[in-house]
């Protein structure tokens, strides 16, 4: 049940945001940029780095709906669940673990990240770019998660994730 008595049992973080459009606009511009626009890491890496983080955070609505908007991008159906019960027993590709590794790490405890967590990015391949838009979207989705449990916003269903998520493939984040 959320919070505030303005917010309905059925409020989502789109209602949240409602509640003050002038704040809303530029954190949208800043999610269709950051997830839509020009990226080494391809939209589906970028949607599933914003569900794990989630995941880590125990934000189950921002995690059950990226996991879903991840998925109509071919991210493999319960690998998130996987990633977060045993990252290294998971079946995600071996060139984004070290990001994954680094989103953890990041979110869990910032000031415990240190170079070589950076460089074993770089040596799966990655470039700085990649690095740089990972923290964006690590930073982003502790930011979302913290607003969203703020309010006392509840999970979705999981045929509202997948409407959610078809409405974010077909027509991102502006359109809200």
């Amino acid at each position: 049940m959320p919070y505030l008595p303005t917010l309905n049992d059925q409020a989502t973080v789109v209602d949240v945001m409602m509640m003050t459009p002038e704040l809303a606009r530029p954190i949208l511009e800043y999610h269709e940029t950051l997830l839509r626009g020009p990226s080494p890491l391809s939209v589906a890496q970028r949607e599933l780095i914003a569900a794990y983080v989630s995941g880590v955070n125990a934000c189950n609505f921002c995690h059950g709906a990226h996991t879903a908007v991840a998925e109509t991008y071919g991210v493999e159906p319960g690998l998130l669940g996987s990633l977060l019960a045993d990252p290294a027993l998971a079946p995600a590709e071996p060139r984004l673990r070290p990001i994954l590794h680094y989103v953890r790490k990041l979110t869990q405890a910032p000031s415990s990240v240190r170079p070589a967590d950076v460089q074993a990015i770089l040596d799966a391949g990655w470039d700085e770019q990649a690095v740089h838009h990972a923290a964006h979207v690590c930073a982003l989705f502790n930011f979302m998660n913290r607003l969203v449990e703020g309010h006392g916003i509840a999970p979705m269903r999981p045929q509202d994730n997948a409407h959610m998520a078809q409405m974010l493939h077909d027509g991102g984040y502006r359109q809200f």
